[in-house]
């Protein structure tokens, strides 16, 4: 695990050399009128980001799937996006034939598996990834397929994997400061429940780290958003204690709204633990924050690993789930 995440700006290089070589059709005569990324875990999370990233600027809505039910919008105007890592994932693969009955134009972003196949067979794109690794290790190839597929079709802007591109540069340049915070990171949530808060446009950031301490480190946590949490969650600080953990990722671009509620509410929640610290984003834009936060997070959750004495790569309680699936 610890040389996958060092390969993360690597990753990045490689990932965007998959996507210019892609070989995509071109749907001139097609006017999507939304499009739905369907993705669970690993895979899930680039949607998230995705989604998140180009809320504003993408000409038409952009919805995350990860269960098994289809939307009822979901016609022949509509671009569905399956990215499972393995290929097999069946929430994915139940979402995306259903799509494909409905007449909806079907991308897959895979190492192979089901995904591929059924993509074959209904001459449909893909775009194959490098396979054999845990799919949380590969965040830059099925994030990077999105944007591919989405500025191909012109949903956003066609420079948009430039600016991925500029993101390896900060990791590369900011590599000492990232192991420095991810240790402290580490540090500060072990042996305690750790919560994890940023602002909404940073979502997925937070996810990826409830992800990354759940999977990598053993550890459990939960995350929530400013303002949001501001309306129900910081009531419930009532009852926190000392046993308790707090991180704030604090973005540059923060409104100054929202750099307000996130002061007022760490000296709320200060009142009932101590434990809090605030990682401060760096880069150009909310992208290239992302995966700064993105790269300490997942250094963060190696070390906890090691701090909790378990093995970042296993994930048995997950095979042992698949396999009792399969049985019925």
């Amino acid at each position: 695990m610890d040389k996958l995440i060092a390969q993360f700006p690597k990753q990045i290089a490689d990932a965007i050399e998959i996507a210019k070589n892609a070989d995509l059709s071109y749907h001139k005569e097609q006017d999507f009128e939304n499009v739905v990324i369907c993705g669970m875990g690993g895979s899930g999370i680039g949607g998230k980001m995705v989604s998140q990233w180009f809320l504003s600027s993408a000409n038409v809505p952009i919805s995350l799937v990860q269960s098994y039910s289809l939307p009822g919008f979901v016609n022949e105007n509509t671009l569905v996006i399956g990215s499972s890592y393995s290929g097999n994932t069946e929430e994915t693969l139940s979402v995306v034939k259903a799509a494909h009955e409905k007449g909806a134009t079907i991308i897959g972003v895979s190492s192979g598996g089901e995904l591929v196949k059924f993509c074959k067979e209904t001459k449909s794109d893909f775009i194959k990834v490098p396979g054999g690794n845990p799919p949380r290790s590969m965040l830059a190839f099925s994030v990077i397929q999105l944007i591919k597929i989405l500025s191909h079709n012109g949903i956003i802007d066609k420079s948009s994997l430039h600016e991925i591109d500029d993101c390896r540069h900060l990791l590369n340049t900011e590599l000492i400061t990232i192991k420095k915070e991810a240790k402290t990171l580490a540090e500060h949530v072990h042996k305690k429940l750790c919560v994890l808060y940023s602002s909404t446009e940073l979502e997925s950031v937070v996810i990826r780290a409830r992800q990354q301490f759940n999977e990598n480190s053993k550890q459990l946590c939960w995350h929530h958003v400013v303002p949001e949490m501001n309306h129900n969650e910081l009531v419930g600080w009532g009852g926190g204690n000392s046993d308790m953990a707090v991180v704030f990722f604090t973005s540059q671009f923060l409104s100054d709204r929202n750099k307000l509620r996130f002061e007022i509410s760490s000296d709320i929640i200060s009142k009932k633990t101590s434990a809090i610290i605030s990682i401060a984003g760096k880069g150009k834009s909310l992208i290239e924050e992302s995966f700064y936060f993105i790269h300490i997070i997942d250094w963060a959750s190696l070390y906890l690993a090691e701090l909790n004495g378990v093995d970042p790569v296993e994930i048995k309680v997950i095979d042992h789930l698949k396999g009792e699936l399969s049985k019925s």
